[in-house]
């Protein structure tokens, strides 16, 4: 079915805005749930009396089969309806929660998280897919505000679990996060089968074609090395800031840069029709570059916090913006796409931090930090090429 128009009825319009709803509400929840599993990794240390190397299980236990499940739903999301994945990604998340809350051992814990992370995975790898084929005439502004939804519910995920401790029991932030998810999958549950066109089923021939746009290779390539960055970013931001700033605000540096993922992520998404997706995107990795060089070969006292803000801004960008570009060259597989996104981001958000380690063991964090550059150079230089042949392509048609 073709885009929704104007002149539709006001039923079908409020139909895809509670739509929206539902999955502004699960991606918010969903990533306050995510960031909560790192800021209580030091109480089950208490609770359960785990060791360091047991902890340790705890990011990939989340991460596994959140992977596994968001490159199988892309496979199929063409064959199953994509109202009936998304609320069972939606029950299933907020059910593995409350088991994580009322986790009698610290093994019952992993194994809760990992059902967690398989039913994230569901909801994470239909949820995106719906908003394309919603609202087919303004991806780049809806996975912009998709993403910032995202990164508000992260940035409250901890916080959430601070205010749990100050009551007395971490266990209350797993709890009424759980809860919070029964409106948003009763909502779910309340709709009509979305009146739009879904995906087309995906075989070997239509994943060969996918595989070979230009388009689609320059997202996998440029999430790989902005997910690199941040990855980078997140792990060892904090190592860097030591001596650079006083010690009680050391972890301020990544909330800074984290903080300014949200307006970063609103402008974006404003600008992404007016300027163009790919146009948009070599503006903010040629910005994210300057200000990565910027901040880590330079600045120092305000100049670095006002550089990681500046980081933060033009990186969260990058990420909704190269999805939409993608999508729009092959909208009808929308779901292997956003599994192909997913599942590069989680290579590069995991791999980076690793390579920067043995950097850091060798020479220290600050040329770690430094070599940061190289990734966006070569994803700048990536997204020129595929400027320049699109103009060539569009000046060569008829």
């Amino acid at each position: 079915m073709g885009p929704l128009a104007g002149g539709e009825s006001a039923r079908a319009d409020t139909g895809r805005r509670r739509w929206a709803l539902a999955v502004f509400g699960f991606v918010a929840l969903e990533g306050a749930g995510l960031q909560m599993r790192g800021a209580v990794v030091p109480v089950l240390r208490e609770t359960f009396g785990a060791s360091a190397w047991q902890l340790g299980l705890v990011a990939p236990a989340g991460t596994v089969g959140f992977t596994l499940l968001v490159a199988v739903v892309g496979a199929v999301a063409g064959r199953f309806g994509t109202h009936r994945l998304f609320l069972v990604g939606v029950v299933g998340t907020g059910a593995g929660l409350l088991a994580m809350g009322v986790a009698p051992s610290f093994g019952f814990f992993l194994a809760a998280l990992v059902g967690r992370g398989v039913f994230s995975g569901v909801g994470r790898g239909s949820d995106r897919p719906l908003l394309s084929h919603l609202y087919p005439e303004a991806r780049g502004r809806l996975f912009s505000y998709y993403d910032m939804t995202w990164a508000v519910g992260a940035t409250l995920g901890p916080l959430a679990v601070s205010a749990a401790l100050w009551l007395g029991d971490w266990r209350l932030a797993f709890y009424a996060l759980g809860v919070a998810f029964l409106p948003v999958a009763a909502l779910v549950r309340s709709l009509p089968a979305p009146a739009v066109g879904g995906d087309r089923p995906l075989d070997l021939a239509a994943l060969g074609r996918i595989g070979r746009r230009p388009e689609v290779l320059a997202m996998a390539a440029g999430i790989l090395m902005t997910t690199g960055v941040e990855g980078g970013l997140f792990t060892w931001l904090t190592t860097y800031a030591e001596g650079r700033f006083p010690g009680s605000l050391t972890t301020a540096s990544l909330s800074v840069l984290l903080v300014a993922y949200v307006p970063g992520r609103f402008v974006a998404g404003r600008l992404a029709e007016r300027v163009g997706y790919l146009r948009l995107s070599v503006a903010l990795a040629g910005l994210c570059l300057l200000s990565v060089a910027y901040t880590f070969f330079l600045a120092s006292g305000v100049g670095l916090v006002a550089g990681l803000f500046a980081v933060g801004l033009t990186l969260s960008g990058l990420y909704p913006t190269l999805t939409a570009h993608a999508t729009e060259a092959v909208p009808e597989h929308s779901a292997p796409l956003n599994a192909i996104g997913l599942v590069t981001a989680a290579v590069g958000i995991a791999g980076v931090p690793v390579a920067m380690g043995f950097v850091i063991e060798a020479a220290g964090v600050v040329p770690a930090m430094r070599l940061l550059v190289v990734p966006l150079v070569a994803m700048v230089l990536v997204l020129l090429v595929l400027s320049r042949r699109s103009r060539g392509t569009a000046s060569g048609s008829p």
